[in-house]
């Protein structure tokens, strides 16, 4: 990882960044997790689960749980460097879990909800 000194406008920004392979998701797309069901101990969900595809604060969540959704539906909000990202289903389903609510902070690969 690298450590850069960035600024913008007047205002100076200490980044890191990392090379990442090529098959790589990149930021803003959607990133998830395809669950099977647990067979022994029921703790996971069977669905796929979106992930936070970066760190930020959780503006407005758009849907609810048992709600369907269309492919490319807007899920989330989620506002990164005071930017709005919004998450989309990257399939048509049905939102079985949401893990989240407004102004929750998060983590990049942190489980949103699970459609």
């Amino acid at each position: 990882m690298k450590k850069y000194e960035i600024e913008i406008d007047g205002q100076v920004y200490h980044v890191k960044v990392k090379e990442l392979p090529d098959d790589a998701v990149m930021p803003g797309g959607p990133k998830t997790e395809t669950n099977k069901p647990a067979e022994d101990s029921g703790t996971l969900e069977e669905g796929k689960t979106m992930l936070a595809p970066m760190a930020g604060t959780i503006l407005r969540i758009l849907v609810k749980e048992g709600q369907k959704v269309k492919k490319g539906e807007n899920l989330i909000v989620l506002e990164a460097m005071k930017m709005e990202n919004e998450i989309v289903a990257d399939e048509d389903g049905i939102v079985r879990r949401i893990f989240v609510k407004a102004n929750d902070s998060v983590e990049s690969d942190q489980p949103l909800l699970i459609l």
